[in-house]
């Protein structure tokens, strides 16, 4: 029986794929690969690997996962070099865990091979700073996507510096509202980062109230970036521009 790497793509720029991923890519017999991986990070498996999307889309996500979880055993059970391959980093909301778990109960030696998680990649590249001292001593990362469509709590983050929602774009106008009733103010700085790291990353400012009204076209996948850290990109920008143009 052979192992898995559960190796994390990175957010998006084949560049910010991690040497150790690409010595396993090119080990590879099978890439079991999510949708948002970039095409030419699967260029380095070799061209006699077997690629295989298995990518999930809103509402089967269970059926698909379980899929997963099934040709990845039949894989190593074959003897074949499997690579799960995935977006972002592996445990940071991409069920490498679950993965993983399913994997040893089964007998089937596990390598993990850490990604850049878009969670801190997106906002620092699209000139947002998580931490800035004087501004934010922390950061937490949650997930807008609760299991079962339960609501978001959003009483728990009411006091967190920054916040970083990763799979919160279709439920934003819900989680805005529910942070303003736990406290948060509605005038709050908020940024949208479509598609981070990528060509066609674009970058959305508004305020939690305009969120919370429905007045913000966002399309998915977007990292969802809360607290006073988002003000300080217009500073940023304009002082590379004015240091640029000396």
């Amino acid at each position: 029986m052979s192992k898995v790497y559960i190796v994390g793509a990175g957010p998006g720029d084949p560049e910010l794929l991690t040497l150790k991923a690409v010595r396993v890519l090119q080990q590879a017999d099978v890439v079991l690969y999510d949708r948002l991986v970039a095409p030419a990070v699967l260029e380095w498996a070799p061209p006699t690997a077997e690629r295989v999307p298995v990518g999930k889309r809103y509402g089967e996500q269970e059926r698909v996962q379980r899929e997963i979880y099934r040709l990845m055993l039949e894989h190593a059970r074959a003897g074949r070099a499997v690579v799960r391959l995935k977006g972002g980093d592996p445990f940071v909301f991409g069920r490498g865990g679950e993965e993983w778990r399913y994997l040893a109960a089964h007998g089937v030696t596990v390598e993990v091979v850490p990604g850049v998680t878009s969670a801190l990649a997106v906002p620092g590249l699209a000139g947002i700073p998580l931490t800035f001292r004087g501004v934010s001593r922390g950061f937490v990362v949650v997930t807008g996507h609760g299991a079962g469509g339960a609501p978001f709590d959003a009483r728990r983050y009411a006091g967190v510096e920054t916040l970083v929602i990763l799979m919160g774009v279709r439920r934003r106008a819900e989680i805005a509202r529910a942070l303003i009733a736990a406290g948060r103010a509605p005038a709050e700085p908020v940024a949208f980062v479509e598609r981070g790291s990528t060509p066609e990353a674009r970058v959305v400012i508004t305020t939690l109230a305009a969120v919370a009204a429905h007045r913000v076209a966002v399309a998915p996948p977007a990292v969802f970036v809360v607290g006073p850290v988002v003000a300080l990109r217009d500073q940023l920008m304009r002082e590379e521009t004015e240091v640029n143009a000396c």
